[in-house]
């Protein structure tokens, strides 16, 4: 008995070695598609980047706030964006390209938000305690938002026996802070068939 113990785990042992040995890594370009499980992934990602973009910078509120304001580029910070899905999603993937786009633009500023504007914050307020004088970073010069980016992730999943129907749809607001009047709304919806 004790034998047979000892022979069996040495071959699971054996074919578990041989069966991870067998596996193959391959680098692929990062717009090239590749769906394997339905779920949100980044080709998604890019996707709901593209579409909110260009839907973003096209709309009439730049020139709405450029013509109330002496032609001055508006100011955006992100705020939070709600996963509802039945997934855990990073916004941030999809975000990060969004705020990219308006910098580039050169039509939209951009300020930090969040965790990165309270690690800037940390940064001045040590500055104040270890810097020389010369170089210290002033407090209340920070550039104040116009407008906040906020949104919503959700889903939707119908299943039967082996097929399975995956919705997904990230709706973003742009809101003026002084007003808050909501002057924008983007929308990305992607559907997905499974068949396993």
């Amino acid at each position: 008995m004790k034998r047979l113990v000892i022979i069996l785990t040495v071959v699971v042992a054996t074919a578990t070695l041989f069966s991870c040995s067998s596996r193959k890594v391959t680098r692929v370009n990062p717009d090239e598609t590749i769906d394997l499980s339905g779920r949100w992934n980044s080709t998604d990602a890019q996707q709901t980047a593209e579409a909110m973009i260009s839907q973003a910078l096209s709309e009439r509120w730049i020139s709405d706030f450029q013509n109330k304001n002496d032609n001055q580029k508006p100011v955006v910070i992100v705020g939070f964006i709600q996963n509802k899905t039945h997934e855990h999603i990073d916004a941030e993937v999809f975000i990060h390209d969004l705020e990219k786009a308006f910098i580039n633009s050169g039509l939209v500023k951009l300020v930090q938000g969040g965790e990165k504007r309270e690690q800037i914050r940390g940064e001045r307020a040590d500055q104040q305690n270890y810097s020389s004088t010369k170089t210290i970073t002033a407090w209340g010069e920070e550039i104040g938002a116009d407008f906040m980016l906020q949104g919503d992730m959700s889903s939707i999943v119908d299943t039967y026996k082996k097929e399975k129907v995956l919705f997904y749809k990230v709706s973003l607001q742009l809101t003026n802070i002084e007003t808050n009047e909501v002057v924008w709304i983007g929308d990305k919806e992607i559907k997905k068939y499974v068949n396993k």
